[in-house]
């Protein structure tokens, strides 16, 4: 935001952020520049509040200002593709992807789809809100819970979904990350579930900390990583 530009009012804010979620859930696209100055009344005010919402983590910003992580929803491909019957969306990230069908109202069971980034395979399943997926696959996050918000980018980009941990172990080694969290494909369903519940709504608000780590160790995860202590 340019210095000068005057901070837009709380309601505005509000009526912006809601707009741009339910948007993308229903077409998988932001809306038009001219609809949310509609919102605003200019387009200096659209600028101010989508930056001002960025400030708050309402969503991430590329390197060109745009929106490109309105979570559960990207902008663009961060490698996950879901699919309704009516609806494209990209994930933002393994943990997005399963959040989706969750999150948007009678969307039913999707396909959700993307690559193993240890050896290529393409993987798929169908997902619903009623029945976890089973199968060997993995996902792997790279960026602690305290640190995901220090570049959202990068955390999102390495939110992974692999074959199984041997494909785990083979991308740890050939990228030299250091291990992070492994969790199987239901505790990753249930992590989906509920953690967006609101977001299409007015009024909506994030966790706080404490609510946060509560809702982490309500799904079955432990340790460090998510604040919480060992299982």
């Amino acid at each position: 935001m340019e210095q000068g530009t005057p901070a837009v009012e709380n309601s505005v804010l509000e009526d912006v952020r809601v707009a741009v979620y339910r948007r993308l859930a229903a077409t998988g696209q932001l809306p038009s520049d001219a609809e949310l100055d509609a919102i605003t009344g200019s387009p200096d005010r659209t600028e101010a509040a989508i930056h001002q919402l960025a400030e708050q983590r309402a969503w991430g910003l590329g390197t060109d200002g745009e929106i490109v992580l309105a979570h559960p929803f990207a902008t663009r491909s961060f490698g996950y593709s879901v699919m309704s019957d009516r609806t494209l969306w990209w994930g933002g990230c393994a943990w997005d992807s399963f959040a989706i069908p969750h999150l948007v109202p009678d969307c039913g069971p999707v396909v959700i789809a993307t690559t193993c980034p240890a050896c290529d395979r393409a993987l798929a399943w169908r997902v619903d809100a009623d029945t976890a997926p089973t199968g060997p696959e993995r996902a792997h996050f790279l960026v602690p819970t305290q640190h995901m918000w220090d570049d959202v980018v990068h955390t999102c980009s390495n939110q992974l979904l692999f074959c199984d941990d041997a494909c785990i172990d083979r991308w740890l080694e050939q990228t030299g990350n250091a291990e992070g969290y492994r969790m199987d494909l239901p505790t990753l369903w249930r992590f989906a579930a509920g953690w967006y519940a609101g977001r299409l709504e007015h009024g909506y608000r994030r966790r706080e900390p404490a609510d946060a780590r509560a809702y982490f160790a309500e799904v079955g995860l432990a340790g460090p990583f998510w604040g919480l202590p060992e299982a």
